[in-house]
């Protein structure tokens, strides 16, 4: 399956990472998506107290 996502190795403790995957069970998610999901909330609450945040191609991180 093609995606135009780019893949990322993220290092938690244990203990963190057996409370984000209890999370992300309960809300009917994968652990990746969960992780996803956190990440666009932290993004857009970041943005609306700071403005949007530009992103040029040269900063995108593309493998």
């Amino acid at each position: 399956m093609a995606t135009n996502k780019t893949q990322t190795g993220i290092r938690f403790e244990a203990e963190m990472l057996a409370k984000i995957t209890h999370i992300a069970k309960k809300n009917r998610r994968s652990l990746n998506t969960q992780l996803e999901f956190l990440a666009q909330e932290c993004i857009e609450k970041y943005e609306l107290e700071n403005g949007e945040i530009p992103v040029s191609d040269d900063e995108r991180y593309i493998p």
